[in-house]
Protein backbone atom coordinates (compact mmCIF):
# COMPACT_ATOMS: atom_id res chain seq x y z
CA UNK A 1 0.00 0.00 0.00
CA UNK A 2 1.22 3.62 -0.87
CA UNK A 3 2.07 5.05 2.39
CA UNK A 4 1.61 8.88 1.16
CA UNK A 5 -2.47 7.65 0.66
CA UNK A 6 -3.00 6.65 4.17
CA UNK A 7 -4.89 9.12 6.11
CA UNK A 8 -2.05 11.32 7.91
CA UNK A 9 -2.41 11.10 11.83
CA UNK A 10 -1.14 13.97 14.16
CA UNK A 11 -0.58 12.70 18.05
CA UNK A 12 -3.72 14.92 20.11
CA UNK A 13 -1.98 15.44 22.60
CA UNK A 14 0.13 18.48 20.35
CA UNK A 15 -2.79 20.80 20.57
CA UNK A 16 -3.88 19.45 24.12
CA UNK A 17 -0.75 20.45 25.48
CA UNK A 18 -0.43 23.66 23.65
CA UNK A 19 -3.79 24.83 25.11
CA UNK A 20 -3.50 23.38 28.24
CA UNK A 21 -0.16 25.51 29.05
CA UNK A 22 -1.53 28.31 27.17
CA UNK A 23 1.41 28.13 24.04
CA UNK A 24 -0.57 29.94 21.67
CA UNK A 25 -1.63 33.07 24.11
CA UNK A 26 1.90 32.99 25.46
CA UNK A 27 3.02 33.61 21.75
CA UNK A 28 0.92 36.54 21.17
CA UNK A 29 1.50 38.26 24.70
CA UNK A 30 5.69 38.35 24.24
CA UNK A 31 5.03 39.70 20.36
CA UNK A 32 2.58 42.17 21.77
CA UNK A 33 5.12 43.36 24.66
CA UNK A 34 8.13 43.15 22.28
CA UNK A 35 6.10 45.73 20.28
CA UNK A 36 5.06 47.90 22.58
CA UNK A 37 8.47 48.12 24.87
CA UNK A 38 10.49 48.35 21.73
CA UNK A 39 13.74 46.91 23.54
CA UNK A 40 17.27 47.26 22.80
CA UNK A 41 17.70 43.87 23.22
CA UNK A 42 14.41 41.58 22.45
CA UNK A 43 16.17 38.46 22.82
CA UNK A 44 17.08 39.19 26.68
CA UNK A 45 13.63 41.21 27.06
CA UNK A 46 11.96 37.42 26.06
CA UNK A 47 13.94 35.53 28.07
CA UNK A 48 12.75 38.23 31.30
CA UNK A 49 9.35 38.13 30.45
CA UNK A 50 9.49 34.16 30.55
CA UNK A 51 10.73 34.40 33.69
CA UNK A 52 7.83 35.71 35.41
CA UNK A 53 5.43 33.17 37.28
CA UNK A 54 2.06 34.47 36.14
CA UNK A 55 1.91 36.93 33.31
CA UNK A 56 -2.22 36.77 32.84
CA UNK A 57 -2.54 38.74 36.42
CA UNK A 58 -5.77 40.78 36.86
CA UNK A 59 -5.10 45.08 35.23
CA UNK A 60 -8.12 47.05 36.10
CA UNK A 61 -9.48 50.33 35.69
CA UNK A 62 -12.49 51.75 37.14
CA UNK A 63 -13.76 55.22 36.80
CA UNK A 64 -16.94 56.73 37.61
CA UNK A 65 -18.12 60.38 38.51
CA UNK A 66 -17.30 61.82 42.39
CA UNK A 67 -19.21 59.79 45.13
CA UNK A 68 -20.34 57.06 42.91
CA UNK A 69 -18.75 54.11 45.15
CA UNK A 70 -15.35 53.82 43.01
CA UNK A 71 -13.33 53.82 46.39
CA UNK A 72 -15.55 50.64 48.14
CA UNK A 73 -16.23 48.38 44.86
CA UNK A 74 -12.07 48.65 44.16
CA UNK A 75 -11.09 47.58 48.07
CA UNK A 76 -13.70 44.97 47.32
CA UNK A 77 -12.17 43.59 43.68
CA UNK A 78 -8.81 43.93 45.69
CA UNK A 79 -10.35 41.83 48.23
CA UNK A 80 -11.25 39.36 46.31
CA UNK A 81 -8.32 38.95 43.80
CA UNK A 82 -5.84 39.68 46.60
CA UNK A 83 -4.13 42.96 44.05
CA UNK A 84 -3.12 46.04 45.09
CA UNK A 85 -5.50 48.86 44.91
CA UNK A 86 -3.87 52.17 43.67
CA UNK A 87 -5.62 55.50 43.39
CA UNK A 88 -4.49 58.95 42.65
CA UNK A 89 -3.94 59.60 45.89
CA UNK A 90 -1.78 56.98 46.81
CA UNK A 91 0.20 57.22 43.41
CA UNK A 92 1.08 60.78 44.39
CA UNK A 93 2.24 59.57 47.93
CA UNK A 94 4.51 56.54 47.04
CA UNK A 95 6.42 58.43 44.46
CA UNK A 96 9.86 59.41 44.21
CA UNK A 97 10.57 62.39 46.29
CA UNK A 98 11.68 64.69 43.63
CA UNK A 99 8.95 63.78 41.68
CA UNK A 100 6.14 64.34 44.35
CA UNK A 101 7.43 67.50 45.08
CA UNK A 102 6.74 68.93 41.73
CA UNK A 103 3.16 67.40 41.89
CA UNK A 104 2.36 69.24 45.15
CA UNK A 105 3.80 72.42 44.00
CA UNK A 106 1.95 72.06 40.45
CA UNK A 107 -1.17 71.72 42.89
CA UNK A 108 -0.13 74.44 45.04
CA UNK A 109 -0.03 76.44 42.07
CA UNK A 110 -3.35 75.24 40.70
CA UNK A 111 -1.20 74.24 37.10
CA UNK A 112 -2.30 71.45 35.60
CA UNK A 113 0.25 68.56 36.18
CA UNK A 114 2.03 67.06 32.90
CA UNK A 115 0.91 64.28 31.33
CA UNK A 116 4.59 62.62 31.35
CA UNK A 117 4.94 63.11 35.28
CA UNK A 118 1.39 61.38 35.71
CA UNK A 119 3.11 58.41 33.33
CA UNK A 120 6.68 58.24 35.06
CA UNK A 121 4.70 58.13 38.62
CA UNK A 122 2.51 55.18 36.87
CA UNK A 123 5.07 53.40 35.15
CA UNK A 124 7.19 52.78 38.55
CA UNK A 125 4.55 52.25 40.85
CA UNK A 126 3.15 49.16 37.93
CA UNK A 127 6.87 47.94 37.74
CA UNK A 128 7.03 47.12 41.87
CA UNK A 129 6.88 43.14 42.40
CA UNK A 130 3.18 43.51 44.01
CA UNK A 131 1.64 44.56 41.27
CA UNK A 132 4.12 42.23 38.85
CA UNK A 133 2.94 39.55 39.92
CA UNK A 134 -0.43 40.11 41.75
CA UNK A 135 -2.01 42.57 39.05
CA UNK A 136 -3.68 46.35 40.00
CA UNK A 137 -6.80 47.86 40.07
CA UNK A 138 -6.23 51.68 39.12
CA UNK A 139 -8.76 53.92 40.59
CA UNK A 140 -10.07 56.93 39.22
CA UNK A 141 -7.25 57.14 36.04
CA UNK A 142 -7.04 58.06 33.61
CA UNK A 143 -9.48 61.46 33.88
CA UNK A 144 -8.77 62.42 30.33
CA UNK A 145 -8.53 60.95 27.07
CA UNK A 146 -4.93 62.12 26.34
CA UNK A 147 -3.74 59.90 29.81
CA UNK A 148 -5.30 57.05 28.35
CA UNK A 149 -3.34 57.68 25.19
CA UNK A 150 -0.09 58.15 26.40
CA UNK A 151 -0.60 55.25 28.67
CA UNK A 152 -1.78 52.89 25.87
CA UNK A 153 1.64 54.34 24.09
CA UNK A 154 3.85 52.99 27.46
CA UNK A 155 2.13 49.76 26.95
CA UNK A 156 -0.41 50.42 29.88
CA UNK A 157 -3.88 48.82 28.67
CA UNK A 158 -6.06 47.45 31.17
CA UNK A 159 -7.93 43.69 30.32
CA UNK A 160 -11.35 45.60 32.50
CA UNK A 161 -12.61 48.73 32.72
CA UNK A 162 -15.53 49.25 35.21
CA UNK A 163 -17.55 52.65 34.73
CA UNK A 164 -20.18 53.41 37.52
CA UNK A 165 -22.77 55.99 36.71
CA UNK A 166 -24.56 57.34 40.10
CA UNK A 167 -23.54 60.75 41.59
CA UNK A 168 -24.21 60.72 45.36
CA UNK A 169 -22.01 62.99 47.64
CA UNK A 170 -24.58 64.44 50.08
CA UNK A 171 -24.10 61.02 52.29
CA UNK A 172 -20.57 60.43 51.80
CA UNK A 173 -18.78 60.17 55.41
CA UNK A 174 -14.83 59.51 55.88
CA UNK A 175 -13.53 57.54 59.08
CA UNK A 176 -10.94 59.81 60.09
CA UNK A 177 -8.74 56.69 61.63
CA UNK A 178 -8.93 54.80 58.68
CA UNK A 179 -9.31 56.77 55.29
CA UNK A 180 -12.92 54.21 55.08
CA UNK A 181 -15.61 55.80 52.73
CA UNK A 182 -19.02 55.43 53.78
CA UNK A 183 -22.38 56.39 53.25
CA UNK A 184 -25.60 57.64 54.78
CA UNK A 185 -27.91 55.74 53.21
CA UNK A 186 -26.25 53.30 50.39
CA UNK A 187 -23.35 52.11 53.09
CA UNK A 188 -23.87 52.95 56.69
CA UNK A 189 -21.43 50.99 59.21
CA UNK A 190 -22.47 48.89 61.70
CA UNK A 191 -20.07 49.34 64.46
CA UNK A 192 -21.20 52.36 66.40
CA UNK A 193 -17.17 53.08 67.37
CA UNK A 194 -16.97 53.94 63.34
CA UNK A 195 -20.16 55.91 63.09
CA UNK A 196 -19.43 58.44 66.01
CA UNK A 197 -15.87 59.01 63.84
CA UNK A 198 -17.18 59.92 60.59
CA UNK A 199 -16.97 62.99 59.23
CA UNK A 200 -18.23 64.86 56.05
CA UNK A 201 -15.01 65.35 53.74
CA UNK A 202 -13.86 68.34 52.47
CA UNK A 203 -14.19 69.99 49.11
CA UNK A 204 -17.84 68.32 48.78
CA UNK A 205 -19.78 71.94 48.33
CA UNK A 206 -22.32 71.88 45.87
CA UNK A 207 -20.39 74.46 43.11
CA UNK A 208 -17.07 72.62 43.70
CA UNK A 209 -19.39 68.88 43.20
CA UNK A 210 -20.71 70.75 40.16
CA UNK A 211 -17.23 71.97 38.91
CA UNK A 212 -16.25 68.05 39.08
CA UNK A 213 -18.94 66.41 37.44
CA UNK A 214 -18.40 68.88 34.56
CA UNK A 215 -14.76 67.91 34.39
CA UNK A 216 -15.91 63.93 34.46
CA UNK A 217 -18.40 64.12 31.76
CA UNK A 218 -16.62 66.34 29.02
CA UNK A 219 -13.34 63.61 29.34
CA UNK A 220 -15.63 60.85 29.58
CA UNK A 221 -16.30 59.92 25.92
CA UNK A 222 -12.96 60.09 24.84
CA UNK A 223 -11.71 57.62 27.48
CA UNK A 224 -14.24 55.31 26.94
CA UNK A 225 -13.25 55.24 23.34
CA UNK A 226 -9.76 54.51 24.19
CA UNK A 227 -10.98 51.46 26.39
CA UNK A 228 -14.35 50.77 24.22
CA UNK A 229 -12.88 46.57 23.27
CA UNK A 230 -12.68 46.07 27.44
CA UNK A 231 -15.16 48.76 29.22
CA UNK A 232 -18.43 47.66 31.43
CA UNK A 233 -21.21 49.81 32.27
CA UNK A 234 -22.88 49.00 35.92
CA UNK A 235 -25.64 51.32 36.97
CA UNK A 236 -24.44 51.79 41.13
CA UNK A 237 -27.59 53.25 41.88
CA UNK A 238 -28.49 49.84 43.57
CA UNK A 239 -26.81 48.04 46.64
CA UNK A 240 -23.74 48.04 47.02
CA UNK A 241 -23.49 44.32 46.85
CA UNK A 242 -25.47 44.20 43.69
CA UNK A 243 -22.51 46.87 41.91
CA UNK A 244 -19.74 44.63 43.47
CA UNK A 245 -21.89 41.24 41.58
CA UNK A 246 -22.17 42.81 38.51
CA UNK A 247 -18.64 44.22 38.01
CA UNK A 248 -16.74 40.95 39.64
CA UNK A 249 -18.89 38.48 37.03
CA UNK A 250 -17.29 41.32 34.35
CA UNK A 251 -14.15 40.82 35.78
CA UNK A 252 -14.07 37.13 35.58
CA UNK A 253 -15.48 37.33 32.04
CA UNK A 254 -12.13 37.12 29.08
CA UNK A 255 -12.21 38.73 25.46
CA UNK A 256 -11.71 36.60 22.51
CA UNK A 257 -8.00 36.32 22.16
CA UNK A 258 -6.28 36.36 18.87
CA UNK A 259 -4.56 33.44 19.43
CA UNK A 260 -5.13 30.00 17.17
CA UNK A 261 -7.67 28.51 18.91
CA UNK A 262 -8.71 24.86 17.60
CA UNK A 263 -12.14 24.15 18.92
CA UNK A 264 -13.23 20.49 20.45
CA UNK A 265 -16.51 19.98 21.75
CA UNK A 266 -18.63 17.90 23.09
CA UNK A 267 -22.51 17.77 23.10
CA UNK A 268 -23.92 15.50 26.21
CA UNK A 269 -27.43 15.37 26.42
CA UNK A 270 -30.47 12.84 26.48
CA UNK A 271 -32.09 11.41 23.53
CA UNK A 272 -34.01 13.83 21.86
CA UNK A 273 -32.12 17.04 22.84
CA UNK A 274 -31.13 18.35 19.86
CA UNK A 275 -27.70 17.19 19.88
CA UNK A 276 -27.09 16.02 16.11
CA UNK A 277 -28.98 19.51 15.31
CA UNK A 278 -26.64 21.73 17.20
CA UNK A 279 -23.32 19.59 16.21
CA UNK A 280 -24.49 20.17 12.85
CA UNK A 281 -25.39 23.89 12.58
CA UNK A 282 -21.59 24.12 14.60
CA UNK A 283 -20.00 22.19 11.70
CA UNK A 284 -21.46 24.53 9.20
CA UNK A 285 -21.21 27.42 10.38
CA UNK A 286 -17.15 26.75 11.90
CA UNK A 287 -16.32 24.81 9.52
CA UNK A 288 -15.47 21.57 12.35
CA UNK A 289 -15.89 18.22 11.71
CA UNK A 290 -19.04 16.50 12.97
CA UNK A 291 -18.26 13.05 14.64
CA UNK A 292 -21.71 11.36 15.67
CA UNK A 293 -20.43 7.84 17.82
CA UNK A 294 -22.73 5.52 15.98
CA UNK A 295 -22.58 6.52 13.23
CA UNK A 296 -18.81 5.98 13.11
CA UNK A 297 -19.15 2.65 14.19
CA UNK A 298 -21.68 1.68 11.12
CA UNK A 299 -18.79 3.20 8.69
CA UNK A 300 -15.92 1.42 10.59
CA UNK A 301 -18.25 -2.40 10.25
CA UNK A 302 -19.08 -0.62 6.25
CA UNK A 303 -15.05 -0.06 5.51
CA UNK A 304 -14.54 -3.36 7.56
CA UNK A 305 -11.49 -1.85 9.34
CA UNK A 306 -9.89 -3.73 12.56
CA UNK A 307 -11.59 -2.15 15.00
CA UNK A 308 -14.77 -2.12 12.90
CA UNK A 309 -14.99 -6.06 12.75
CA UNK A 310 -14.58 -6.36 16.45
CA UNK A 311 -17.40 -4.36 16.30
CA UNK A 312 -19.46 -6.35 14.26
CA UNK A 313 -20.77 -8.93 16.38
CA UNK A 314 -21.79 -6.57 19.22
CA UNK A 315 -24.08 -4.70 16.93
CA UNK A 316 -25.50 -7.40 15.12
CA UNK A 317 -26.16 -8.98 18.70
CA UNK A 318 -27.07 -5.68 19.72
CA UNK A 319 -24.95 -6.42 22.51
CA UNK A 320 -23.08 -3.67 24.68
CA UNK A 321 -19.80 -2.75 22.97
CA UNK A 322 -16.72 -3.04 25.24
CA UNK A 323 -15.21 0.83 25.72
CA UNK A 324 -11.70 -0.25 24.22
CA UNK A 325 -13.78 -1.03 21.27
CA UNK A 326 -15.11 2.37 20.90
CA UNK A 327 -12.65 4.69 21.52
CA UNK A 328 -10.57 2.89 19.00
CA UNK A 329 -12.62 4.01 16.26
CA UNK A 330 -12.47 7.26 17.97
CA UNK A 331 -9.06 7.95 18.04
CA UNK A 332 -8.59 7.15 14.72
CA UNK A 333 -11.02 9.56 13.24
CA UNK A 334 -9.87 12.32 15.61
CA UNK A 335 -6.61 12.13 15.02
CA UNK A 336 -7.28 12.54 11.37
CA UNK A 337 -5.44 15.62 9.81
CA UNK A 338 -9.09 17.77 9.39
CA UNK A 339 -9.94 16.74 12.61
CA UNK A 340 -6.71 18.26 14.23
CA UNK A 341 -6.83 21.61 12.02
CA UNK A 342 -10.34 22.26 11.40
CA UNK A 343 -11.54 20.91 15.25
CA UNK A 344 -14.53 18.26 15.73
CA UNK A 345 -17.95 18.35 17.74
CA UNK A 346 -18.93 14.81 18.92
CA UNK A 347 -21.83 13.56 20.06
CA UNK A 348 -22.90 10.02 21.02
CA UNK A 349 -19.85 9.49 23.56
CA UNK A 350 -19.19 9.59 25.91
CA UNK A 351 -21.78 8.19 28.37
CA UNK A 352 -20.40 7.31 31.24
CA UNK A 353 -17.31 9.12 33.55
CA UNK A 354 -15.14 5.62 33.07
CA UNK A 355 -15.37 6.47 29.01
CA UNK A 356 -15.00 10.62 29.92
CA UNK A 357 -11.59 9.74 31.54
CA UNK A 358 -10.18 6.91 29.04
CA UNK A 359 -11.04 9.71 25.97
CA UNK A 360 -9.00 11.91 28.19
CA UNK A 361 -6.03 9.62 28.71
CA UNK A 362 -5.68 8.94 24.71
CA UNK A 363 -5.30 12.50 24.43
CA UNK A 364 -8.83 13.76 23.13
CA UNK A 365 -9.52 16.02 26.01
CA UNK A 366 -12.39 18.52 24.61
CA UNK A 367 -11.92 22.34 25.07
CA UNK A 368 -15.81 22.77 25.26
CA UNK A 369 -18.29 20.45 27.12
CA UNK A 370 -22.70 21.72 26.55
CA UNK A 371 -25.18 19.69 28.21
CA UNK A 372 -27.94 20.19 26.10
CA UNK A 373 -31.13 20.18 29.74
CA UNK A 374 -34.67 19.42 28.43
CA UNK A 375 -37.22 18.30 30.48
CA UNK A 376 -38.27 14.48 30.46
CA UNK A 377 -42.20 15.79 29.32
CA UNK A 378 -40.87 17.96 26.22
CA UNK A 379 -38.44 14.71 25.27
CA UNK A 380 -41.28 12.56 25.55
CA UNK A 381 -43.34 14.93 23.58
CA UNK A 382 -40.70 15.31 20.54
CA UNK A 383 -39.94 11.87 19.71
CA UNK A 384 -42.99 9.69 20.38
CA UNK A 385 -45.09 11.96 17.52
CA UNK A 386 -42.54 12.12 15.33
CA UNK A 387 -43.16 10.30 11.84
CA UNK A 388 -42.35 10.19 8.57
CA UNK A 389 -43.58 9.58 5.18
CA UNK A 390 -41.95 6.46 3.10
CA UNK A 391 -43.02 7.79 0.05
CA UNK A 392 -41.55 11.47 0.65
CA UNK A 393 -39.16 10.93 2.55
CA UNK A 394 -40.39 14.28 4.80
CA UNK A 395 -40.34 14.25 8.55
CA UNK A 396 -43.14 15.28 10.28
CA UNK A 397 -44.51 16.12 14.11
CA UNK A 398 -48.35 15.62 14.53
CA UNK A 399 -47.99 18.53 17.09
CA UNK A 400 -46.36 21.12 15.75
CA UNK A 401 -46.09 20.10 11.99
CA UNK A 402 -48.63 17.84 10.97
CA UNK A 403 -49.42 16.28 7.58
CA UNK A 404 -52.07 18.79 5.53
CA UNK A 405 -53.81 15.88 4.19
CA UNK A 406 -55.67 12.78 5.79
CA UNK A 407 -53.59 10.94 2.67
CA UNK A 408 -50.21 11.48 3.73
CA UNK A 409 -51.27 11.17 7.36
CA UNK A 410 -52.85 7.43 7.09
CA UNK A 411 -49.45 6.43 5.32
CA UNK A 412 -46.96 7.91 7.99
CA UNK A 413 -44.78 5.49 9.24
CA UNK A 414 -43.47 5.90 13.10
CA UNK A 415 -40.26 4.66 14.34
CA UNK A 416 -40.00 1.88 16.96
CA UNK A 417 -37.34 3.17 18.63
CA UNK A 418 -39.47 6.56 19.69
CA UNK A 419 -42.28 4.58 21.52
CA UNK A 420 -42.90 5.56 24.84
CA UNK A 421 -41.40 2.76 26.39
CA UNK A 422 -38.28 2.94 24.71
CA UNK A 423 -37.61 6.78 25.26
CA UNK A 424 -37.74 6.57 29.39
CA UNK A 425 -35.49 3.79 28.94
CA UNK A 426 -33.13 5.67 27.24
CA UNK A 427 -33.96 8.70 29.60
CA UNK A 428 -33.16 6.74 32.56
CA UNK A 429 -29.63 5.21 31.04
CA UNK A 430 -28.59 8.56 30.86
CA UNK A 431 -29.85 10.34 33.99
CA UNK A 432 -27.95 7.49 35.53
CA UNK A 433 -25.03 8.97 34.67
CA UNK A 434 -25.27 12.55 33.84
CA UNK A 435 -24.41 13.53 37.23
CA UNK A 436 -20.70 11.83 37.44
CA UNK A 437 -20.32 12.98 34.13
CA UNK A 438 -21.17 16.81 35.25
CA UNK A 439 -18.74 16.52 38.21
CA UNK A 440 -15.85 14.94 36.16
CA UNK A 441 -16.45 17.73 32.92
CA UNK A 442 -16.32 21.26 35.81
CA UNK A 443 -16.24 23.77 33.21
CA UNK A 444 -18.58 21.79 31.54
CA UNK A 445 -21.99 24.13 30.36
CA UNK A 446 -25.44 23.86 30.84
CA UNK A 447 -27.50 25.21 28.52
CA UNK A 448 -31.39 25.18 28.22
CA UNK A 449 -32.35 23.30 24.95
CA UNK A 450 -36.01 23.49 25.24
CA UNK A 451 -36.62 26.17 22.53
CA UNK A 452 -35.68 27.21 19.34
CA UNK A 453 -32.82 25.50 17.97
CA UNK A 454 -31.18 28.67 16.50
CA UNK A 455 -32.03 29.93 20.08
CA UNK A 456 -30.22 27.20 21.46
CA UNK A 457 -27.07 27.86 18.97
CA UNK A 458 -26.96 30.96 19.57
CA UNK A 459 -25.78 30.23 23.27
CA UNK A 460 -23.25 27.59 22.32
CA UNK A 461 -21.90 30.11 19.81
CA UNK A 462 -20.87 32.46 22.50
CA UNK A 463 -19.32 29.84 24.72
CA UNK A 464 -17.12 28.18 21.97
CA UNK A 465 -16.27 32.06 20.16
CA UNK A 466 -15.00 33.30 23.65
CA UNK A 467 -12.60 31.75 26.58
CA UNK A 468 -14.79 30.66 29.32
CA UNK A 469 -14.92 32.94 32.74
CA UNK A 470 -11.78 32.51 35.20
CA UNK A 471 -12.50 30.89 38.19
CA UNK A 472 -11.08 33.23 40.32
CA UNK A 473 -10.41 31.25 44.37
CA UNK A 474 -11.99 32.94 46.98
Amino acid sequence: MDQTKRPLKIPPEFATYAEKHGIFDMYKRLIEQLVIARPEDPIAYLINQLKKENDDVPQIIILGPPSSGKRSIGKMVCGKLRCPHLTVQNLVDEADIAIRDKIYAHIKEEEEIPISMWIKVLTDRLQMYDAVKKGWVLEGFPQTRDQALAMQECGIYPKHCNTVLVERAAGKRIDTKTGDVYHTTFDWPGNPEVQERLEEPEGQSEEAMVQRLVLYHRHLHGILRCYSQVVKTVNADQPKADVFSQAFSFLCSQPRSNAPHTPRVILLGATGSGKNVQAALLANKYNLVQVACGQLIKQAIAQETKSGMAAKPYVEKEMMMPDSIVLDILKDRLCQLDCVTRGWVLHGYPRTREQAEQLDKAGLRPNRVFFLDVPNDSVIERLTLQAMDPITGEKYHMLYNPPRSQEVKDRLWRNPKNSEENVRKHLSQYFAYVEELSDYYVDGQHINADQDPHTVFEGLESMICKPLPKNFAS
